[in-house]
């Protein structure tokens, strides 16, 4: 009897052992692993005078510049092309907006000491591709919705990255894209031309995934600035003005 009893309780110890053992393990195994969401933050993530500067942090700022490569000629020309003064109205605030926001975020690259681009991107120059390609209140109906849809993508990224940087500079230029680009939703769903029904069935139908799929943009840079190549107009619209590689520090 004496035996089973031992044996017994020796059962009930190891039971007890292999639990806190499971219950330990995940804890000191999930901070002995790389590769967590953490651990890309803080490789992708490199100091400032004004704070760290996040992977998501530099993208905001490219992403800032892009937009005005063309959304900017965008409103000059429904400002040309639109039948109603809806359209032109939209077209002057984006005019007026992404030339505040393209001054910005060149200030704001350049104390930081990042790299712009200068040109837009294919799928940019091919949406200015389609508006230049029509014509009348098609091309009212057209500017409205390729514009809106571009804000309404944006838009939830400024609202991440003014919830999330720990950089003061993108903080302030987050606030002001986010005023920017609602005022810019606002007049151009003020057109009545904005289809929104299409635009919650495309975005229920969208993959979900995070803000960026890309490798992070590059840091500061170093060494002498190279030329940069200027900035191409298009044939009936101009472009802000080119940028060039920031000058290395003292």
């Amino acid at each position: 009897m004496r035996t089973r009893f031992v044996t017994g309780g020796g059962l009930v110890l190891t039971g007890l052992v292999a639990t806190l053992a499971a219950l330990v393990f995940p804890v000191w195994s999930y901070e002995d692993r790389s590769g967590t969401a953490l651990d890309t933050l803080n490789a992708q993530t490199v100091p400032t005078a004004y704070g760290p500067l996040s992977a998501l942090d530099r993208e905001f700022l490219t992403k800032v510049r892009l937009a005005g490569l063309w959304e900017l000629p965008a409103g000059q020309q429904a400002q040309e092309r639109g039948t109603t003064g809806a359209v032109h109205t939209a077209g002057r605030h984006l005019v007026e907006g992404h030339a505040f926001l393209d001054a910005r975020v060149r200030e704001v690259a350049a104390a930081l000491r990042l790299e712009l681009p200068s040109q837009p991107t294919a799928q940019q120059r091919g949406w200015l591709d389609e508006l230049s390609a029509a014509h009348g209140t098609a091309y009212d109906e057209r500017f409205a919705n390729v514009l809106r849809r571009a804000h309404g993508a944006v838009f939830s990224v400024v609202a991440q990255v003014r919830a999330t940087t720990r950089n003061a500079l993108v903080r302030a230029l987050a606030d002001d894209a986010n005023s920017t680009v609602l005022d810019h939703i606002k007049v151009l769903e003020a057109t009545g031309l904005v289809d929104f029904d299409r635009l919650a069935r495309e975005a229920a139908g969208a993959a979900p995934g995070p803000v960026t799929r890309s490798p992070a943009p590059p840091g500061p840079v170093d060494g002498p600035p190279p030329t940069a190549a200027p900035a191409t107009p298009g044939p009936t619209f101009t472009l802000p003005p080119a940028v060039s590689r920031p000058r290395p520090g003292p």
